[in-house]
């Protein structure tokens, strides 16, 4: 069923696959979202809830851990992108894991993957429909600091929509969605801690683009009031939330399937869990 609501996912990098359990689990029951934001993880399994591929997030989260071209340190230092783009987002799409691009394009329902103009530092919020051309979009959400080449689209350069808009709720309920559901991969209690040495280098690495720097330096502050904002709209019955309950050991480059997979089934039972409280909240007036 489509709901007349908005759907934002939150990245993490591949704490993400806590999402993907829960998106999962969304595909089961068949419920959907008129409105839906991905940031950079977020904007990844949207693609896959957008097709109805359940389960192809997962696959891709754990079946290429140990392949370099997929993630690691040499794709890093062959191609300057820590996740790489030709396996990514050719190889595993086209040939490995097939994407079913048609069945995007008919998806009901609106969705944007969220990145950072990098000379304006602010987000764009660029629409996702066909993926063969669309993808880009994702990557350039998903392309993070230091780590990542810039992405360009249209003439404009961009990087991971995390370090302007990290959860894009203000954005949905500015589209006109009175409801929203929030899909966090930070668990309860999480205070982003301001960045340390790596500023230093983000300065030097980003010259010619001042603002990175500064969303960098300021990340802790917007990330930490949006989330007590979303903790404000949540006591008010104004938004429903899922995240985490506890600090998961994934990091946000993991190579144990064990864990990623324990963190993915905890995403799924969330979502079920709380699946009646969900329907309640969404079909209130």
């Amino acid at each position: 069923m489509m709901y007349q609501a908005g759907l934002i996912l939150e990245g993490g990098g591949m704490k993400g696959i806590y999402t993907a359990g829960v998106l999962d689990y969304f595909m089961e029951k068949e419920i959907a979202f008129s409105d839906n934001y991905g940031v950079s993880a977020g904007a990844c399994h949207l693609c896959n809830y957008m097709s109805g591929q359940r389960g192809r997030s997962y696959r891709i989260s754990v079946n290429y851990l140990d392949m370099k071209q997929y993630c690691g340190k040499w794709s890093l230092f062959t191609t300057g992108d820590l996740f790489g783009v030709d396996m990514n987002y050719s190889l595993i799409p086209n040939y490995l894991d097939p994407y079913d691009y048609d069945a995007a394009v008919k998806f009901p329902g609106r969705a944007f993957a969220v990145a950072t103009d990098i000379e304006t530092g602010k987000p764009d919020y660029l629409p996702l429909k066909d993926l063969r051309e669309d993808i880009q979009a994702v990557r350039a959400s998903s392309s993070l600091p230091l780590v990542s080449r810039n992405v360009k689209i249209g003439g404009r350069y961009y990087l991971d929509g995390g370090i302007s808009d990290s959860i894009p709720v203000r954005r949905s309920i500015q589209d006109g969605n009175r409801k929203n559901v929030v899909i966090m991969t930070k668990e309860e209690g999480f205070v982003r801690q301001p960045a340390g040495a790596e500023l230093a280098l983000v300065k030097a690495r980003y010259l010619r683009y001042p603002k990175v720097y500064e969303l960098m330096r300021e990340r802790h502050l917007s990330y930490n009031a949006t989330v007590q904002y979303i903790e404000e709209k949540k006591r008010k019955g104004e938004l429903f939330v899922i995240r985490p309950k506890r600090k998961s050991d994934v990091g946000r480059i993991e190579k144990d399937k064990k864990k990623m997979t324990a963190l993915y089934e905890e995403g799924y039972r969330d979502a079920q869990e709380c699946y009646l409280e969900l329907l309640e909240y969404l079909e209130q007036a």
